[in-house]
């Protein structure tokens, strides 16, 4: 007689386990299925619960069972996502973990003996089991060597081998910096060659600079350091979250003087605390050295600094000295509410550094997005850089009228706004702006009719008067905040027909506008194309087509529900019932209320203000796009008491003014973790000359994400732009992880990288010092508040040992 079999606690434990899981995943599959989602949960959770009882009770019948499941799992796993590693992990990590749990030696001995008569029957269930473990373990080695998401190339030699002719940056020395993308061009490219592929293993920190400027108890959260140095007049000048303005030795780093504007820190509504950059005047910029400018010896300030202020000046201070030049505007200080209806300190933030020619400084500024319909105007201002005196006008709103405006005439409150950088070719005597949209950016029944064109447009102004030239607009009433942030790029490209002066465009939406910058005619063909435009919200209407450029890094497909991401099956069900709840029809998904709406590209964007970099020698474009989706929500006002002044872009937004406000917070799992499914981040190559591209790669890992400090190569996000030299080596230090990479532009792959002291969500920027002849690598390491980043006040300076290499004769 065969005594009665009683389970032990590790099985009925074991059991109960199992049996939770099961009612996990049958709850979220029930719920998933009434969304018309995937159906495996439902029965992967009756699977589990069923398999949970065996063991409970002890059955050995647990083990084929589990066998079963396994298999199902991996059947239905590979057919959604096929052999993509970080893809599989996660449907499959539970279910592999549960099943050799059952197989350990303790605990598989536990289960109940055969029945009389099925001495065999133990064994083949085990045999079943292992063999799904082992099916399982080589699919999982499979996927380590498939790669589905990187673009492997080599960048034609023809292009490798060419050499410079012409002047591709005009009025900038061979070894400076002189403005935020280099030149007025805003191609972020370096021609220093010291720094080769070949020898950049020797690329170690040369200085450290600490700016002293932190964030303060009044400061909104989203403070950065999004700054990129000029180095020019033998010195290296940057500001500060605060606007303090900082003059350094290129070659030790060490301070040389320090101007403090001392701006008004107290106004809670600040939605930013930024500066990206600063800007440079020289009286005798283009000149021979022995022909000085008749006025430069009695000029007070021959050389200067244009600055923007958070609190919405644009001061001027001696590039030599770092003293106010007094004689510009009133005591060295422009004021930018000046003619603003609406001047509340903290709602007009220039954020980025003016565009200077020799004639004309030309400054834009941002406003507090979503906040309201009565935010200052958007207006474009050109003011002569010696005296400070208003030249023109350009309010889109009323964009004839570019005479400066008398006392007691105000701009447009809210007309569409610029917050990037603006590109200049003083040879054309035009001005690249790229356009933001009217705030808010999500509802726009109410819009500007004058203004509505210029949102989200590439706008070419005369650089002397302010006069419209031509408009590219990119997305047509924009209400998915895919506005203009990056510099526009100038480049004269290589074409069958010959050279064609173009300025090269990257947008939030992925696509990247080629465009001849004489006339505004595409080189790239763009064709408008149908788009979703059913249930508009209540009031609004939607544009039924949209410009498409066949120069894109939008993805080829739509997101699906078999794209949700999470670190096991239960946040990637969460991530599934979260996109099917939203409404999703691609990246052009109208904005709505109850549940809101899957945004992707999200108001982040593929392409953010860190633009592109631009080797015009190569032909190449070097870009670092994202993939991030956001959640949206539109509030009918009746339901919300929103207010603002939430420091920050994300939450809930107001919008008052109009008839809703916004909810925007990024699509993630309950975990914390993305729902769009890695790589979330690349490196990539674009060959000008073909408009094809030549390499992609998924660029960082999780080490400071991550809620373990584990370095995950899944490619992850960056904020900021990315340089490339004349040595053949592009450098990017925005992503989320701590480090500034060096890339070989021939194919892309990284050759080099150094950790950072926090987040280097800047542009990093590349010289050469004329006293040692050695070339420097220049990076802002002050992290990013709103992105989360570890915040810092580091500058850090990379070079070769001394006597590595020539330096290039230009």
């Amino acid at each position: 007689m065969i005594p009665s079999f009683r389970p032990g606690p590790l099985l009925k434990v074991t059991g109960v386990i199992f049996i939770l899981f099961g009612l996990a995943l049958l709850g979220g599959g029930i719920w998933l299925a009434s969304l018309g989602g995937s159906w495996y949960y439902l029965l992967a959770g009756i699977g589990m619960l069923v398999a949970g009882v065996l063991v409970f009770k002890g059955k050995r019948s647990a083990q084929p069972f589990m066998a079963f499941l396994l298999l199902a799992t991996l059947i239905w796993s590979v057919i959604e996502v096929k052999f993509d590693w970080w893809q599989l992990l996660p449907r499959l990590d539970i279910w592999f973990a549960a099943a050799v749990w059952l197989l350990l030696p303790f605990v598989s001995r536990r289960l109940a003996p055969p029945a009389a008569g099925a001495a065999k029957q133990p064994q083949a269930g085990k045999t079943a089991l292992s063999a799904a473990v082992a099916l399982t373990v080589i699919a999982g080695v499979i996927a380590l060597f498939q790669d589905y998401h990187d673009l492997h190339g080599d960048v034609p030699a023809e292009n490798m081998a060419a050499t410079a002719t012409g002047d591709f940056a005009p009025g900038v020395e061979h070894n400076d910096w002189s403005a935020y993308g280099r030149s007025g061009y805003g191609d972020r490219y370096a021609p220093a060659a010291q720094i080769t592929p070949a020898n950049i293993s020797g690329l170690k920190e040369a200085w450290t600079y600490h700016t002293g400027d932190f964030k303060g108890p009044n400061d909104p959260g989203e403070i950065a350091n999004e700054v990129t140095p000029l180095k020019v007049n033998d010195m290296l000048y940057l500001c500060t979250p605060h606007n303090i303005v900082i003059a350094l030795n290129p070659d030790t780093g060490k301070e040389i003087w320090r101007h403090d504007p001392k701006i008004n820190r107290d106004a809670a509504s600040y939605q930013h605390m930024i500066c990206r950059g600063v800007a440079y005047w020289d009286v005798n910029a283009g000149r021979a050295k022995n022909n000085p400018a008749p006025e430069a010896a009695s000029m007070e300030c021959p050389r200067r600094i244009l600055a923007p202020t958070m609190d919405g000046t644009m001061i001027a201070v001696n590039a030599d000295t770092g003293e106010s030049c007094k004689s510009f505007g009133n005591n060295g200080v422009v004021n930018l509410y000046k003619n603003m209806a609406m001047i509340k300190r903290g709602f007009l933030m220039p954020t980025s550094p003016p565009a200077v020619s020799q004639k004309m400084a030309v400054i834009a500024a941002s406003v507090t997005d979503n906040h309201s319909t009565e935010e200052p105007s958007g207006v474009i201002r050109g003011y002569d850089p010696v005296t400070g005196k208003l030249m023109w006008n350009w309010d889109p709103a009323t964009p004839e009228d570019t005479q400066p405006f008398p006392e007691g005439k105000n701009y447009t409150n809210n007309s569409p706004n610029s917050w990037g950088v603006a590109s200049i070719d003083e040879k054309l005597g035009m001005v690249y702006i790229p356009m933001g949209n009217e705030t808010p950016d999500t509802w726009g029944g109410n819009r500007n009719k004058n203004g509505e064109k210029f949102n989200s447009a590439i706008v070419a102004l005369d650089l002397a008067t302010g006069k419209v030239r031509w408009v590219y607009q990119t997305v047509h009433h924009d209400i998915w905040d895919m506005d203009i942030g990056g510099q526009p790029s100038l480049v004269d490209i290589d074409t069958p027909k010959g050279k064609v002066p173009s300025v090269v465009a990257t947008t939030k939406r992925g696509d990247i506008y080629v465009i001849d910058r004489r006339d505004g005619s595409l080189v790239v063909p763009a064709p408008e194309k149908p788009v979703p435009t059913s249930n508009p919200a209540a009031g609004d209407t939607l544009s039924p087509t949209q410009p498409f450029s066949a120069l894109t890094f939008l993805p080829e497909r739509n997101i699906s529900e078999a794209d949700m991401w999470g670190t096991t099956p239960f946040d990637q069900l969460a991530c599934r019932i979260i996109f099917k709840e939203r409404r999703y029809e691609g990246p052009f998904t109208p904005q709505t209320a109850g549940k809101g709406a899957v945004i992707s590209p999200g108001p982040l964007g593929i392409f953010e203000w860190g633009g592109a970099a631009i080797d015009p020698v190569r032909q190449l474009l070097i870009v670092n796009p994202d993939y991030m989706g956001f959640l949206e929500k539109l509030v009918p006002r009746a339901e919300t008491t929103a207010k603002g002044g939430t420091g920050g872009e994300m939450g809930l937004q107001p919008q008052t003014g109009v008839p809703f406000a916004v909810e925007i917070k990024a699509f993630l799992s309950p975990l914390g973790f993305p729902c769009q499914a890695p790589p979330w981040g690349y490196v990539a190559a674009v060959d000008l000359r073909t408009m094809k591209k030549v390499w992609m790669h998924k660029n960082g890992t999780t080490r400071d994400s991550g809620p373990v400090p584990i370095p995950l190569p899944l490619g992850v996000p960056s904020l900021g732009g990315m340089v490339t030299t004349g040595g053949g080596v592009t450098f990017l230090s925005s992503t989320l992880d701590y480090y500034i990479r060096g890339y070989d532009v021939s194919n892309g792959k990284v050759i080099w990288k150094a950790r950072l002291p926090a987040g280097g969500q800047a542009t990093p920027m590349s010289y050469v010092s004329n006293k040692s002849g050695r070339q420097f690598v220049v990076v802002m390491a002050g992290g990013h508040g709103s992105l989360g980043t570890k915040m810092s006040d580091t500058l850090v300076a990379y070079a070769l040992p001394e006597g590595t290499a020539a330096v290039p004769k230009k």
